[in-house]
């Protein structure tokens, strides 16, 4: 069972987050740890920071150092198999910001279905649908990714596209040198300007998040209800700002012939990678790559109709500090939720195979990511 409550996440490796926007901390439990592996705390820091507010003029100002502690489950550097928790105090709520706004409903949130749902909602921020969530997240997927890397696998993503403004190039020492997290230098600064332009009229862009999942076996995900790429889109499906996942050619595929889009099999592997990394739901050893949709931000200052508690039409302008695009703090959030799938899917892996890590393919798979093509058909 991938979850068995609304907070919990994972199989084998299992995390349970905890916390609001406007409460005391945010933080994260890992479960299902094994002892003696390396535990690297400045690195869980230093995604924490990627994903963290106030880095630039084109997020939100709030001024959070979201500077982790480790409350468990740690010794001299190395786990010791027992749960480990990591929590963050919150440390620059304005509640006051939203108090204007406390009894009506922001379109685009989650404050009419949480009222409706459980009979009481926190109006602070989002309370437990806050993005804020994200950074317990981050964390747990930070040390996955330490264990990934040990493995020779690597997750690492980009924006693509920022208010509809693709970028047509990736180049990788780009991505963390600009405040949007975007991989096309040519193209950076006609996307600035539409974030700043969305921004100074009140409003809120969004954006195009991909993942790049690299190294990985042949053989991880599970059949039916286990395959790879169904959790990888659960997974980003359930960060907050995420409208739509794909996988390899994704929705491109619905337009073509399966004489175009079947990725041809040669003796050093497939020609090409629309497929995405998998097969039969089965990590096929390719780079398995995920694309985000990731909507305009909702909280924004231009007025919008909306509603009361008690049903009653008003108008609303939600004031305060928010982000006029989202998608730059995405990109940490996606990694590490896609970082979580797979170190889940590896240790499920190692348990079939009675303890062995997944056999790697006979291919040359670099060659394979030398040939490999984006649905946007644009080579590496």
């Amino acid at each position: 069972m991938l979850y068995d409550s609304p907070s919990t996440f994972g199989r084998t490796f299992r995390i349970v987050t905890f916390g609001e926007s406007h409460g005391a901390a945010v933080g994260v439990v890992l479960d299902g740890v094994k002892p003696g592996l390396p535990f690297d705390l400045e690195a869980i820091q230093r995604d924490l920071d990627r994903r963290r507010p106030g880095q630039s003029d084109l997020v939100t100002p709030r001024s959070e150092a979201d500077r982790i502690q480790v409350l468990s489950g740690v010794f001299e550097g190395q786990t010791t198999g027992h749960p480990i928790a990591m929590m963050v105090f919150n440390e620059n709520q304005k509640s006051g910001d939203y108090k204007a706004i406390s009894e009506l409903f922001r379109p685009g949130h989650a404050d009419l279905t949480y009222d409706r749902k459980y009979g009481i909602r926190d109006p602070r921020g989002g309370g437990r649908s806050s993005g804020r969530e994200t950074l317990a997240r981050v964390a747990a997927g930070a040390w996955a990714k330490q264990q990934l890397a040990a493995l020779g696998v690597t997750v690492r993503g980009f924006n693509r596209e920022i208010a509809g403004i693709e970028g047509k190039t990736v180049h990788w020492d780009f991505v963390e040198k600009n405040p949007l997290r975007v991989a096309d230098p040519e193209i950076f600064e006609t996307q600035k300007a539409a974030v700043e332009a969305a921004r100074a009229d009140g409003d809120s862009v969004g954006g195009v998040c991909e993942v790049w999942i690299e190294g990985l076996p042949v053989g991880l995900g599970d059949p039916a209800f286990g395959k790879l790429d169904g959790l990888l889109a659960l997974a980003c499906m359930s960060i907050g700002a995420v409208k739509g996942v794909e996988l390899g050619a994704g929705f491109a595929s619905a337009r073509r012939r399966g004489s175009e889009n079947n990725d041809p099999l040669g003796p050093e592997g497939p020609m090409k990678n629309d497929a995405g990394g998998t097969l039969g739901g089965i990590s096929t050893g390719a780079p398995v790559v995920v694309r985000l949709a990731v909507k305009p931000t909702s909280s924004i200052a231009k007025t919008q109709r909306t509603i009361d508690r008690e049903g009653h039409a008003a108008d609303i302008s939600t004031q305060g500090r928010h982000d006029p695009c989202i998608a730059p703090r995405i990109v940490p959030v996606a990694e590490a939720m896609c970082a979580l799938v797979i170190y889940d899917a590896w240790l499920s892996q190692q348990a079939l195979r009675e303890g062995n890590a997944p056999r790697l393919g006979e291919w040359d798979w670099e060659a394979v990511e030398a040939l490999f093509s984006p649905a946007d058909g644009h080579q590496l």
